[in-house]
């Protein structure tokens, strides 16, 4: 009888899941949309050096703490930066490389960034906290689980020119707060290219606008 009675619990847990999972996906993608949109037209009437709108593509490894088991895959960030040194970044990564029993994640996360700059340097230290969400498929098609995620990490970028710049290195350390059976910690690290598709102004070196401030 005990086992019929917490039958009902365990079958509506996934429902509700899923169900919050639509609305956190439905947030990050407005995120992913809008954020750009109002950034490219605020820019124009701003001063602030650094604003900028970036897109680009990485390459991952990461453990996912189930199974120790590594992953790779590949993945998409979007950078907006708002000001100076502080924006937005949206990224999504699928990991599908070396899977075994059709295991794998996907994770799609937004939240803020901050670029540090030194000078006329090329480098570029970044640090940021997303969250969002994480789908996980379960060995052999068995489930398929929707879970809210916290990634702090942090990255390095070099620029190249005043249009593209080599992801050097990015590392997230991310929490599943909520996994099925019990909180996991997938870690890994990435690199990649960024391409600037959007300026408010020049980046320093530039001559379009020799009177502007470095970034």
């Amino acid at each position: 009888m005990a086992t019929q009675g917490n039958a009902p619990a365990r079958a509506e847990r996934p429902v509700k899941q899923s169900i919050s999972a639509r609305y956190l996906l439905a947030a990050l993608l407005t995120a992913l949309v809008c954020v750009p949109a109002a950034t490219a037209q605020a820019v124009p009437t701003a001063t602030s050096p650094g604003s900028s709108v970036a897109l680009g593509g990485t390459y991952s490894m990461y453990q996912i703490a189930y199974g120790e088991r590594v992953l790779g895959g590949a993945g998409v960030h979007l950078d907006v930066n708002l000001r100076k040194s502080m924006g937005l970044e949206a990224e999504a990564r699928w990991l599908r490389q070396n899977q075994q029993a059709d295991t794998h994640e996907t994770t799609w996360l937004v939240g803020p960034r901050y670029q540090a700059s030194f000078g006329t340097s090329r480098w570029k230290p970044y640090v940021k906290v997303l969250v969002g969400l994480g789908v996980f498929n379960f060995p052999y098609d068995y489930q398929k689980g929707q879970y809210f995620v916290v990634a702090p990490g942090a990255g390095l970028e070099y620029r190249l020119n005043d249009t593209f710049s080599l992801r050097v290195v990015d590392v997230e350390y991310q929490r599943w707060p909520q996994f099925t059976y019990g909180p996991i910690t997938p870690y890994g690290v990435g690199f990649g290219m960024t391409w600037r598709i959007f300026n408010g102004t020049a980046w320093e070196g530039a001559t379009r606008h020799p009177r502007s401030k470095q970034d």
